[in-house]
């Protein structure tokens, strides 16, 4: 029955699909501790479900199995590591936050600049909706392997109260990095996960080890060193999370830190050596997003409700809503922009709605702090 799930899986696109327990995953402990130290920041959900998440069998009473699932959403570029990458963050452990000054743009160092970067994972339409309808199809295929069983499962695509990293380690799909994302030694990680629990008992594969040996480049990769040491990640310094997650003002000695980034961030993962085991993702290729790649700042802060919906519906950038995404705009303007970028910043801290008034501002000081400096020099 295994074999048929797994070609069933590879016909819909997944790109690998292994199958574990539905017991509580190892890292029940560890995780309870990362929540109580508040290091999961504003992310409540994760503290109000978090039961669930220890405990597969509250998410489906008798579940037996659990199917793990993994899509890539590597790009040509992506499954090759860039030299100048490596060096630029071997140099930026010793120069430390001096190097932060200037934004980053797929790796590279860049000043006065009015394009924005966007996570690769967000350069594509919503993986949520590209999965679920094969999800719900092999769920479906799933439960009439199962036949008189009366087998009853669940998917999820990122959406449910799962440790999925966990159990995709422990399904043997890969193993949780010092970065603490999943690595695949087959697809790297840039990876979608995605599972099924569910009632039918299924034949565990055997787990994955770790395999980041002495490597710690993700670690001295991370601009505002929120990797604290391995496999100890604090969200709240995360870039991505100040990106995406937080839903208020950036604190202000971050904000520095975030270059032009406007969602989320892929230094951790760019560095990874075994990206160069990647290989290039088919099922997210038809749904690439390529005008998302290095987006302009200003004609971005120039959009109102209507053109910010238009223009990211069907991406996983419409999460963090108008609001979000201009005070990340001006954040990445305060860094990289310069004097051409001030007009735009005046209107923009005229706005009504604060959040994006008060970054605006911040910006403001920032670019005319820099021209100042630099005429003075």
């Amino acid at each position: 029955m295994k074999e048929a799930i797994r070609e069933r899986a590879r016909e819909l696109g997944f790109e690998d699909c292994r199958f574990t327990t539905a017991e509580p995953p190892e890292s029940a402990a560890k995780f309870q501790r990362w929540l109580a130290e508040g290091q999961h920041g504003a992310m409540g959900y994760l503290e109000r479900n978090a039961h669930k998440r220890i405990q597969p069998q509250q998410v489906l009473p008798g579940a037996r199995s659990v199917i793990s699932l993994a899509v890539s959403y590597g790009s040509p570029r992506s499954t090759v590591q860039s030299p100048e990458l490596v060096i630029s963050n071997q140099w930026s452990a010793v120069l430390g936050k001096d190097r932060l000054q200037a934004a980053t743009n797929d790796g590279r160092r860049t000043t006065d600049s009015t394009s924005g970067v966007v996570a690769r994972y967000a350069r594509y339409r919503d993986y949520h909706h590209v999965l679920a309808e094969r999800l719900r199809t092999l769920t479906e295929f799933l439960d009439h392997q199962g036949g008189c069983c009366g087998t009853r499962s669940l998917w999820y695509v990122d959406t449910g109260p799962l440790l999925e990293r966990d159990l995709a380690q422990r399904a043997g799909l890969g193993f949780i990095g010092k970065h603490t994302n999943l690595i695949s030694r087959r697809l790297g990680n840039w990876l979608f996960l995605a599972e099924i629990i569910t009632t039918l008992r299924l034949e565990p594969d055997a787990p994955e080890k770790n395999r980041c040996g002495s490597c710690s480049r993700c670690l001295a990769a991370c601009p505002t060193q929120a990797i604290k040491a391995p496999f100890q990640l604090d969200a709240r310094l995360c870039i991505s999370y100040l990106t995406i997650e937080l839903k208020g003002s950036i604190p202000v000695e971050l904000r520095p830190l975030i270059g032009n980034r406007i969602y989320g961030c892929d230094d951790c993962l760019e560095v990874c050596p075994w990206n160069r085991f990647a290989r290039e993702g088919q099922l997210m290729k038809p749904h690439a997003r390529p005008d998302l790649t290095t987006p302009d700042l200003l004609e971005l802060l120039a959009m109102d409700e209507a053109e910010f919906k238009s223009r990211f519906a069907g991406t996983p950038m419409l999460r963090t809503q108008r609001r979000g995404l201009l005070r990340n705009v001006c954040v990445a303007l305060g860094n990289a922009g310069n004097e051409t970028a001030l007009p735009a910043l005046e209107r923009a801290a005229t706005e009504p709605e604060p959040l994006i008034a008060e970054h605006a501002h911040w910006a403001i000081k920032q670019i005319q702090r820099r021209t100042r400096g630099d005429s003075e020099r």
